[in-house]
């Protein structure tokens, strides 16, 4: 079964498993839903699920990986991330293996052949050092989403301008306060955040995935 709302590579990959001589069910995501999804494994219990992660109005397929994979199909998924966090996160949850969009397809073949197979596709190692980087990635986004939550209503409002690229002095003119007072409220992020500028300040917050509610003053 592919599940992948990129269509043309979706058919790329059909034609070349049916060229394989594999039974292929490719599954429109635009007009399914995750339950339909779900149901559908269910139903037809593919041996090999191969899932990309952007779904579009299915959303992040990261969270459909373990209930697949819990109905006794092996999901691979295939993405056009390159992110080793979001890779162990994958096969934390379940997934035999990571493969990038990028690579060959004589690649998603040999892993799908393997499978059926019975062979391994991933050796332990690799599997404990992708789930390795995973957890630590987590913690870290833990640990900075700890710190932005230390910010009072108002410190995170400022640093919401901050990360839409404001200056002190257009903070405080649509705040309607002086720009001194600003500057102590940036003092005050700044050591919540354990950052030394404010450039590291944002660095944070985008890194952290952070998008605060900024409410402009209107004009």
């Amino acid at each position: 079964m592919i599940v992948d709302d990129h269509e043309l590579f979706a058919e790329s990959l059909e034609l070349a498993l049916n060229m394989e001589g594999y039974g292929v069910r490719r599954v429109p995501t635009a007009s399914t839903t995750p339950v339909a999804l779900l149901a559908g494994v269910a139903r037809y219990q593919p041996r090999v699920v191969l899932l990309d992660l952007d779904l579009g109005s299915l959303g992040d397929g990261t969270r459909l990986i373990n209930p697949i994979a819990r109905t006794g199909s092996n999901v691979v998924v295939v993405t056009g991330s390159y992110e080793e966090s979001e890779w162990g996160h994958c096969i934390k949850r379940g997934a035999r293996k990571v493969i990038p969009k990028t690579h060959p397809l004589n690649e998603i073949l040999s892993v799908t052949r393997r499978i059926c197979q019975g062979l391994p596709v991933m050796d332990a190692a690799e599997r404990e050092r992708l789930i390795g980087v995973w957890s630590e990635h987590r913690r870290v986004a833990e640990d900075l989403r700890g710190r932005l939550d230390r910010l009072t209503p108002r410190e995170a409002e400022v640093l919401g301008w901050l990360v839409e690229g404001h200056q002190v002095r257009e903070i405080a003119r649509e705040s309607v306060v002086s720009e001194a007072t600003v500057r102590t409220q940036v003092k005050r992020i700044l050591r919540k955040l354990e950052v030394t500028s404010q450039l590291a300040a944002v660095g944070l917050a985008r890194q952290a995935g952070w998008s605060p509610n900024v409410r402009h003053k209107a004009n």
